[in-house]
């Protein structure tokens, strides 16, 4: 992994630098700049409008990368991938196509742990449609309190009126990766028709993801988190879901047949892509996906333990009894997020140091 480090370009610029700042934005590696600057410097023009050959080159690298997405997450067919402009916006789509399903009967679950995007989003969600909010707490390890005799059990949380369950991957804050398999399991065994969501935001660049395995219904991740540019996101769903839900943004590309008093839509994925997308983002997020795949994502989340529990260690031996690891005695896997205090010392006057 040492070799790595020679493919971001900012390190060359910033040779003292030390970026402890990936949870929210990564760098970018050079391949993924020359993927955007070649879209920029050679066939910047739009994709899915014209018939010219600079178009239709447009067309096939934005629609490959949808290829590449969907084979990254083992997602059945590429027309289960909708691109948008971040993992919020992801969720606001889900947020607002769903809400038609609720109403004062029903129930939406997620945990206390989850990023803002997911939290307020099902928080106002609930407030509009009047749904019960329920929330999943974490126990005394930072863990979420799921577990009954050893087992998850989320019967104390899931019930025949919860239509949606909207849950992290791996937390911002505390870097836990959670059992979905066994979290998702137990849910369907409660309730096989809820609404399964995942914040996939943090476990896109650290950890292997397989929907198929996981039996979620939709997933949602960000580009920029990845070693990709900003203003991409992803959206998937289950194909036969997303025909379902009705279109979150009107216009171009995403029509079949306009009336005068009626319009038709096109398929997903196309209903959920309005107007003109970030092409050369969604071009250099198929670059950042073949970068993180070469690498391998098995040799990256290995080497983030490792540096992880080193961390942790050199950080009680300088600081004793002063520090506190946050969420240390999980018996979870972690990416490389670690959190901590300082006794008698505000966390804003620790980051300012």
């Amino acid at each position: 992994m040492l070799n790595i480090k020679n493919n971001f370009p900012i390190f060359k610029k910033h040779q003292d630098l030390v970026y402890l700042d990936s949870a929210s934005s990564s760098l970018k590696p050079q391949s993924v700049i020359n993927a955007i600057n070649e879209y920029n410097s050679s066939y910047s023009v739009n994709v899915h409008r014209g018939l010219y050959p600079l178009a239709e080159k447009a067309s096939l690298e934005y629609e490959e990368t949808r290829d590449v997405v969907a084979k990254f997450i083992n997602a059945p067919s590429k027309d289960e991938i909708i691109f948008t402009r971040n993992a919020t916006e992801s969720l606001n789509l889900l947020g607002y196509t769903l809400e038609k399903e609720l109403n004062s009967q029903s129930e939406i679950v997620i945990t206390i742990a989850e990023h803002h995007a997911n939290f307020v989003t099902w928080q106002q969600v609930a407030k509009k449609t009047r749904a019960t909010f329920s929330l999943i707490d974490i126990d005394e390890n930072t863990d979420l309190d799921i577990y009954r005799n050893g087992k998850v059990d989320l019967s104390m949380y899931v019930s025949s009126n919860t239509k949606i369950v909207a849950l992290h991957y791996i937390s911002n804050v505390l870097g836990r990766v959670q059992p979905l398999n066994e979290i998702i399991r137990s849910i369907r065994a409660i309730n096989p028709h809820v609404y399964i969501i995942v914040d996939a935001a943090q476990a896109s660049p650290h950890h292997v993801i397989d929907v198929r395995e996981l039996d979620c219904d939709f997933l949602v991740f960000s580009s920029h988190k990845m070693c990709g540019p900003t203003g991409v996101g992803v959206l998937w769903g289950k194909k036969a879901l997303l025909e379902k839900l009705p279109p979150f943004l009107f216009g171009g590309d995403m029509i079949d047949e306009v009336f005068t008093d009626h319009s038709t839509f096109a398929k997903a994925p196309g209903k959920f892509e309005a107007g003109t997308p970030d092409i050369s983002g969604v071009i250099g997020l198929k670059a950042a996906i073949q970068f993180l795949t070469n690498v391998g994502l098995e040799k990256i989340q290995e080497h983030e333990m490792r540096l992880a529990q080193l961390t942790i260690e050199k950080m009680k031996q300088a600081f004793g009894e002063s520090i506190h690891i946050i969420g240390q005695n999980s018996k979870f896997d972690r990416i490389g997020v670690v959190s901590f205090t300082f006794e008698g010392i505000h966390p804003h006057d620790v980051a300012g140091m």
